[in-house]
């Protein structure tokens, strides 16, 4: 079947009680496609995920993947989908092989399939050489690794990833970046991903929403919402007449802001690297002198912070 989305949202609702924690959702997802849903705790992203996943039903609105209801063919959406969740979910009584062989039971493949599946995922994360080891021996990173290859075992045309590095360090944390990107680019996969690590999502996104009270309230790709941001930051620690540094500051068509602390001076400013030796060369002319200066250039963590806000949220 021929779709021209891998996933198509539109208006989605979801309410527990009286508490909606989705609320009008919007989303399209074209195939072959890295999506990262980013958003505070309690933003909706998990409930999005187990709604399109058929774990929870919608309360308005519609949802499909690969062209299927999730309402009216939940059966058939699980058949085409793979998903691995936020908390870690394997037995741990059972090795490597027993997970993926059972697994594959569950979809009615035969002998020869699973065998030749779990073979080849096995060898792509790299666990060939423990696939006869328990799973309770396995460390975190090991444990997300036989997960995705789970997630994998149907060969899905969309995978679902909840958090997928979550608790893994750096390393282990690149290795699944390495796998996903693999995904992509040989199968074809379209991947929706929700992660708290703005890196990640930089990283490996071709298109990211931020979700915030149940709402998508920006969207595009990680270039295209950093570049909204404007203007890179020069920060100056400077001793002197910084007031009057800050005031010929102003008057620099390139400079966006300039804002004043303690000894401490913020400037916005468009191609900061060009711009350091102006801005150094008008500090010596009004006498300041210059004890540290450092450049920043904005990131995906300042979209989200702008949009979402600062203060703490714990649901």
């Amino acid at each position: 079947m021929t779709v021209t989305n891998s996933i198509e949202v539109r208006g989605l609702v979801k309410r527990y009680g009286d508490v909606t924690a989705v609320d009008g959702v919007d989303l399209s997802i074209a195939p072959n496609t890295i999506y990262a849903l980013l958003g505070p705790n309690g933003a909706g992203k998990t409930t999005t995920i187990s709604v399109l996943t058929t774990l929870t039903r919608l309360s308005a609105g519609s949802a499909s993947v690969m062209g299927l209801d999730v309402s009216v063919q939940p059966n058939a959406v699980r058949q085409c989908i793979g998903v691995t969740f936020q908390e870690t979910v394997l037995d741990d009584a059972l090795n490597a092989w027993q997970t993926l062989d059972f697994h594959g039971r569950l979809y009615r493949q035969d002998r020869a399939t699973r065998k030749r599946k779990s073979q080849e995922l096995l060898k792509m994360v790299e666990l060939e050489e423990a696939a006869e080891r328990r799973v309770r021996t396995y460390s975190g990173g090991m444990k997300r690794r036989l997960e995705l290859a789970r997630g994998l075992m149907t060969d899905p045309d969309v995978l679902f990833l909840d958090e997928p590095t979550t608790g893994l360090d750096p390393q282990n944390r690149a290795n699944i970046w390495e796998y996903i990107r693999d995904l992509k680019q040989r199968n074809g996969l379209t991947l929706l991903l929700t992660t708290h690590y703005m890196d990640e999502a930089e990283e490996l996104a071709d298109r990211v929403g931020i979700i915030d009270h149940g709402k998508i309230i920006v969207e595009g790709s990680p270039r295209e919402l950093v570049s909204q941001m404007g203007a890179d930051s020069i920060t100056l620690v400077a001793s002197g007449d910084t007031v009057r540094l800050a005031e010929r500051l102003k008057t620099l068509t390139v400079v966006e802001t300039v804002t004043i602390g303690d000894q401490v001076i913020q400037i916005g400013v468009d191609s900061g690297n060009r711009r350091l030796p102006e801005i150094i060369g008008l500090a010596q002319e009004v006498g300041c002198h210059i004890e540290d200066i450092s450049l920043a250039k904005p990131s995906l963590s300042d979209v989200f912070l702008k949009y979402t806000g600062r203060q703490l949220r714990d649901k």
